[in-house]
């Protein structure tokens, strides 16, 4: 075998294989791509920004600037409700807030339909 593995990145564990397209460390448990390789860009944080460009972070309060029908009831979301306590979450589709609705309980909202507040 002509292709040695990478080190583990966390423990520095020689003994690290193929497991699918990622590779795993037995002694850690880390498991990380080969094509990240020792740069940073394996650990890059994805950024969400509102609809006006602001970036957004756990714990925003943001405001609907749209009325948005919500599937199962006869009444929007209202344009200018505040919604706090917003999670970034990676949802189905664009939706890439987790979050409560005053009035509508748990939802997903797509990011390109709030303002930060």
């Amino acid at each position: 075998m002509s292709d040695a593995l990478p080190p583990c990145p966390e423990c520095a564990s020689e003994y690290a294989y193929e497991d699918g397209a990622l590779l795993v460390c037995p002694m850690c448990g880390h498991e990380w791509s080969p094509d990240a390789g020792d740069d940073a860009a394996g650990d890059a944080v994805r950024v969400i920004k509102d609809a006006v460009g602001n970036v957004l972070a756990d714990g925003d309060t943001v405001t609907v600037i749209k009325d948005l029908k919500v599937k199962g009831s006869s009444q929007p979301i209202k344009v200018g409700t505040k919604v706090r306590g917003i999670r970034l979450v990676d949802g189905v589709g664009d939706h890439d807030i987790d979050c409560t609705v005053p009035g509508f309980g748990p939802m997903q909202l797509k990011s390109s339909v709030v303002k930060k507040a």
